[in-house]
């Protein structure tokens, strides 16, 4: 039976992520994932597809305040700002009420990545729909994150895929929320439902990748153009190269590293 070997979380979109050995569900997913973005001056969202140092941001988030490291800066600590006159900022093709963090991380940041950028979280109140033609219920809806609340891969599945390039790659080039083993390589691709714990999961949707998984996430520097070379040979659907699933949750819950997920229906 599959069972869940990681779960990573990314508080701030396209910056590093850590391994947590339990991770809360939220209706947009694990607690802090993808609960702050980096904006340019037109509010608009940055990646590492612009900006590849993001990978070397390194956030520690708790429920009150927000540290950051990055290489060549010194650490700052801010206060986690949830109240005050919402802006409207754009990720991907949604449109977002969220609240600014304030001059002091804006500047650090503007700093680092050398381009005028500030950071905001989303508004408490703001719901994000998932799109409506992958929706399972009426209050689907996500943080940050490019689409969808939580994203899973199979380790068979990147075992898979380092078996036809020269180099293998790590997990952390797919930036994704869970892990599982003990599955059968793209087992998650054949899922229509599954649970873990008290949580039931639809599997709504597979993920294309983007050029982000090209970026070394240790150094933030593009050294090729794999895995997208590799993938676009044999994961290909249309235009994109499918890696991971896109996962909906029927209500919150907690999961941990080590926990059996149950397959309950295929497609």
């Amino acid at each position: 039976m599959p069972k869940i070997s990681a779960l990573h979380i990314y508080p701030i979109k396209s910056c590093a992520g850590h391994s947590v050995q339990s991770a809360t569900l939220t209706p947009r997913g694990f607690k802090h994932d993808r609960e702050f973005m980096i904006v340019d001056s037109d509010n608009m969202f940055m990646t590492q597809r612009k900006h590849p140092a993001m990978a070397l941001i390194q956030p520690e988030v708790t429920d009150k305040t927000l540290t950051l490291n990055a290489p060549g800066m010194d650490e700052i600590t801010i206060d986690i700002q949830k109240h005050g006159l919402p802006e409207t900022v754009t990720v991907w093709r949604s449109v977002c009420e969220a609240i600014d963090q304030g001059d002091a991380v804006a500047a650090w940041l503007t700093a680092y990545l050398k381009d005028e950028c500030h950071l905001v979280r989303m508004a408490e109140d703001f719901v994000r729909h998932v799109n409506p033609d992958y929706a399972v219920r009426a209050n689907d809806q996500a943080s940050f994150a490019d689409g969808y609340p939580t994203l899973v891969i199979s380790e068979a599945s990147l075992a898979d895929l380092n078996s036809r390039m020269a180099a293998a790659l790590p997990m952390n080039r797919f930036r994704t929320n869970i892990v599982v083993t003990d599955c059968a390589p793209f087992a998650e691709d054949t899922w229509q439902q599954v649970r873990a714990g008290e949580v039931t999961f639809d599997v709504v949707k597979p993920c294309a990748r983007c050029r982000v998984t090209t970026i070394d996430q240790a150094t933030g520097v593009r050294t090729s153009d794999e895995p997208l070379a590799t993938l676009g040979e044999y994961r290909r659907v249309g235009k994109g190269m499918m890696f991971g699933q896109n996962l909906l949750h029927d209500h919150n819950g907690t999961l941990q590293v080590g926990m059996e997920m149950t397959v309950l229906s295929l497609k």
